[in-house]
């Protein structure tokens, strides 16, 4: 299957009001059509957040490198792709499918091992029609102006 880095970014709002930002991964139709990745994790962080709803400093910082530990581990064991990455409002969510659950937690705990402990919630549900992918796309694509 074909890797690719392509994203876009679109500012929602959550139901509190506040800003949340949606940064969705493009060119990914590959994964989703094959059928093999029927189950969607998503990842939590609760933060203090600033009076915009956005993450303090530190916590962005820290919260960038978890997402590139995670892109790097799943860039090399394609058991998992990530496609979605939700920020604002107190909250980060980041969204993966995967093909197997037991390996993926196996890669997922090795991907974040040199990191601080971090307080996320780990949810795990069978999605085989990546509904969810497929709902955050038509409410925020925003198309690449090549």
């Amino acid at each position: 299957m074909k890797y690719t880095d392509k994203w876009w970014s679109y500012p929602a709002e959550s139901e509190s009001g506040k800003t949340v930002i949606v940064t969705g991964r493009d060119c990914i139709d590959e994964y989703r059509e094959c059928g093999k990745y029927g189950y969607r994790i998503t990842v939590s962080w609760d933060y203090n957040a600033l009076p915009d709803g956005m993450p303090e400093e530190d916590d962005a910082k820290l919260m960038e490198e978890v997402t590139d530990a995670l892109l790097d581990a799943f860039k090399k064991d394609r058991v998992a792709v990530m496609t979605g990455i939700y920020t604002g409002d107190g909250k980060r969510d980041w969204v993966l499918y995967t093909k197997n659950l037991k390996i993926f937690s196996l890669v997922f705990n090795k991907a974040l091992e040199p990191l601080p402990t971090v307080p996320i919630v780990i949810d795990a549900e069978e999605d085989a029609g990546w509904e969810e992918y497929i709902d955050m796309r038509e409410a925020t694509y925003v198309p690449d102006e090549e």
